[in-house]
């Protein structure tokens, strides 16, 4: 990608996406002059190499394919995607689902947010309210929702929607911490990324950056798309992964509390 693309790349993660995948909103994506894409393929058994290799030529440099050997994972393949666009010189790195159903037009205004607010981090929020246009499963949309409050808590603060797939993340000594280590889980990395930028689970280096730094902006459109590969006993794991993660960043602050009193001592 050229230098102007690589100020800000969106890392779309790929796994037997073939029958989905849609050059389209690629094309809308990079008509931002601000974005590139990588694109991950992570370890497809399909065609979807060969279709993301293809539209990544018909858009000239705007967008490169990342082939992962096996299948990692949803979160491995996001971290594998912006680690290399960090590695690159991007100033800016986020992740969007391959099915769009966060759109280009929403993704572009999350930087233009971003920007705007010079936050470090800003998340895209599924609200339904009015004046928005948001589609959600009803029972994946309550199941979110005692999934997003368990979520809060591991972070620390209250996120109200860790699982939309539509992040942007500032270049910092905390983001590239973060994204140092494999995240321990599959489905839940969100949470995971996001309790390490906050301290509430560690990083080798120990940098973090403040919740004040993290900016929440409800879309003002998300389509549940079909064919999402977290069914049933996916969304099991991912909310076992959760309480793993809730359990490891309760007990890192208990030992927290328990260091600084005996400091105090």
């Amino acid at each position: 990608m050229s230098e102007t693309c690589q100020r800000v790349v969106y890392v779309v993660p790929c796994f037997d996406e073939a029958k989905r995948l849609d050059a389209a909103p690629f094309h809308e994506l990079v008509a931002d002059e601000r974005v590139g894409v990588i694109a991950v393929d992570d370890g497809s058994r399909d065609a979807t190499r060969a279709i993301l290799e293809r539209i990544a030529a018909e858009l000239g440099g705007r967008m490169r394919v990342l082939a992962l050997d096996d299948n990692r994972g949803k979160g491995e393949a996001v971290r594998a995607g912006m680690a290399a666009a960090l590695g690159e010189g991007a100033a800016i790195v986020g992740y969007a689902d391959a099915d769009f159903a966060t759109p280009p037009s929403e993704l572009s205004r999350l930087l233009d947010e971003l920007e705007r607010h010079r936050v470090e981090v800003v998340l895209g929020a599924r609200i339904l309210r009015l004046g928005a246009d948001i589609r959600r499963n009803e029972i994946r949309h309550y199941a979110g929702r005692v999934f997003a409050t368990v979520s809060a808590r591991t972070v620390g603060v209250p996120i109200y929607d860790t699982q939309c797939g539509a992040k942007l993340f500032r270049r910092s000594a905390a983001l590239e911490a973060s994204l140092e280590e494999p995240f321990s889980s599959r489905w839940s990395f969100d949470v995971e990324l996001l309790a390490r930028l906050v301290g509430r689970l560690p990083t080798p280096r120990g940098v973090t950056i403040t919740p004040a730094q993290v900016l929440e902006v409800p879309l003002l459109q998300w389509h549940d798309i079909g064919g999402s590969k977290l069914r049933l006993p996916g969304m099991a794991r991912a909310f076992a992964d959760l309480l793993g993660l809730f359990a490891r960043a309760e007990l890192g602050a208990i030992r927290q509390r328990r260091a600084s009193a005996s400091r105090r001592r």
